[in-house]
């Protein structure tokens, strides 16, 4: 897709999102606070609220939060830097472009790389190339028609999230339309993984020291890693690591790995900032007026189109 058509589109549909505000609440409707306590009983207990088993408190080992289990403790409300496109470089987000781009490429620059017929900012395949090239969000993107965005886009958001801590889960709380992902710390896939592709994709965890790995697979494939629409297939693999700083900042780093789409892995780097606040409601099923006045077209699911 043209880089120009590409920011003429999120400016119209999009621009609210950098300001930090919320993309589809009416103005008429205050936003209340999460009722996180249903929540909680669902997808995780107790102990995630910075409780060790039998209700020990966690303690700190000098500037970094440790729980009573010997882990680092990664709960609280997080915000992330806002990551429209993986390929450059921002506050707090170290991105990753093919040469000749560079990650701290300016629009200029970008813009001359694409007149020049050359669009291939990360390691496509001739799949995944011909998929970016032919992208036009304004032709119907999925999270215009309010589906869900899947893992690596509702992080790349620039709204909160919390995380929830056990000793056999973590848990992610997702300011952006109330969704929700629970990674067990386990060694292997749950079975439901081959039979039944989800949009946020089946994760396990691990800890590598004080480090927690999150592997990720068993996409749809109907989702893209970002704003600007850079393409994934239902081969996707999403590592992704969590270390926390100290008391108000945790590194982030994500690998993509999608053979169908990539010829190699690639990654990112980010860091978050502890946000003081906790997450606010967010619908997403209210005055989406690109739909409405026609600046973008309604979603098509690859399931309901015809077969060529």
């Amino acid at each position: 897709m043209p880089l120009q058509n590409i920011r003429e589109y999120y400016k119209q549909c999009f621009e609210k999102e950098s300001r930090g505000n919320r993309r589809y609440h009416p103005p008429m409707h205050s936003r209340t606070l999460l009722t996180a306590v249903a929540i909680v009983a669902v997808v995780i207990a107790a102990p995630a609220l910075g409780q060790g088993p039998g209700g020990g408190t966690a303690r700190s080992s000098g500037d970094i939060p440790v729980r009573a289990d010997g882990k680092p403790d990664l709960s609280g409300v997080w915000m992330p830097p806002y990551v429209p496109d993986m390929t450059v470089n921002r506050r707090d987000q170290r991105g990753y472009a093919e040469p000749p781009f560079s990650p701290d490429d300016s629009p200029e620059a970008r813009q001359a790389l694409y007149a020049k017929g050359n669009k291939a900012e990360l390691p496509f395949t001739p799949a995944g190339l011909a998929d970016w090239s032919a992208y036009d969000a304004a032709s119907g993107d999925y999270t215009g028609s309010c589906f869900p965005f899947g893992l690596q886009r509702s992080i790349n958001a620039p709204y909160p999230f919390q995380i929830m801590q056990d000793e056999k889960h973590v848990a992610f709380l997702f300011e952006i339309n109330t969704w929700h992902h629970v990674v067990p710390i386990a060694g292997e896939f749950p079975k439901p993984m081959t039979d039944n592709p989800t949009w946020y994709g089946y994760s396990i965890g691990r800890w590598d020291g004080d480090t927690f790995v999150v592997e990720t697979r068993g996409f749809n494939g109907y989702t893209r890693l970002d704003t600007v629409g850079h393409p994934h297939s239902d081969a996707l693999r999403l590592t992704q690591t969590f270390r926390r700083i100290d008391r108000s900042r945790l590194a982030y780093a994500v690998t993509i790995d999608d053979p169908k789409t990539y010829t190699r892995p690639w990654t990112n780097e980010r860091t978050f900032r502890l946000h003081e606040g906790p997450l606010l409601e967010y619908s997403c099923e209210e005055n989406n007026k690109s739909l409405w006045d026609g600046r973008i077209k309604t979603w098509t699911p690859p399931w309901s189109k015809p077969e060529r």
